[in-house]
């Protein structure tokens, strides 16, 4: 049966492709995300019909747009997205962003979640982008204005998960990409952490791509998370 803390991201080119891995993990999985690549995807069915149809389905699906625009702009996003059933929704954690989208969302069903720092980054990459303190530093800031906002969660590496609880308490979802399975490839990711590891640190909900995306047994690749989940994270 499906654990609701696992979130698997449909990180394909195609709807087409994406509807054949939803058909082979079957009643396994039911929480999607669709991020930017299949949302974008250039055919007739993009992403975003499909997110509607997971949604009817009664599956639960987390939007991956991350977004950041000025208040309005963002609002009227948010209400937009609030009309496809999704689940849950990312904006970049900016304390105006935050604050705009939280109120557009007032009354409904749509959380939202704070990215923090993407997990494909480090210190050196923050110092690049003209950060002056560490990626640590800056999860904790952002935690603390989303808290504050009326946030319904946050997305950070689940390297942080266990600061993040501390300051947001036990209510808030905290939302971790990069988990892979042990002795699996890291790819991109540089703060990554396997699903155990992730749940006893505090994520909520487990973001995992690559690990069964690219398996050649989707489904067997799944379970296996999700037998890690309930045998080591509770």
């Amino acid at each position: 049966m499906a654990d609701p803390r696992l979130i698997v991201a449909l990180d394909v080119p195609s709807v087409v492709e994406a509807r054949s891995a939803i058909d082979e993990l079957g009643d396994s999985v039911s929480f999607y995300k669709i991020g930017h690549q299949l949302a974008f995807a250039p055919e007739r069915e993009s992403g975003l019909h499909l997110a509607r149809d997971l949604a009817e389905a009664g599956k639960s699906v987390f939007l991956d747009l991350k977004l950041l625009d000025i208040d309005n702009t963002v609002a009227k996003g948010v209400e937009s997205v609030m009309k496809m059933g999704v689940t849950k929704l990312t904006l970049h954690a900016y304390p105006k962003v935050m604050r705009a989208a939280v109120e557009a969302a007032r009354g409904s069903e749509l959380t939202l979640l704070g990215v923090t720092v993407l997990t494909s980054m480090d210190d050196a990459d923050l110092a690049e982008a003209g950060y002056a303190g560490t990626a640590a530093d800056l999860v904790t800031l952002r935690a603390k204005q989303a808290r504050d906002a009326g946030m319904g969660g946050l997305v950070a590496s689940a390297r942080e998960a266990r600061a993040i609880r501390e300051i947001v308490g036990s209510e808030m979802a905290v939302v971790t990409p990069g988990i892979r399975p042990a002795g699996a490839d890291a790819g991109d990711q540089k703060r990554v952490m396997t699903p155990a590891e992730a749940l006893e640190a505090g994520a909520s909900h487990l973001v995992v791509g690559r690990p069964i995306m690219a398996a050649s047994d989707r489904r067997a690749a799944a379970e296996a998370i999700v037998a890690d989940m309930k045998a080591l994270g509770g």
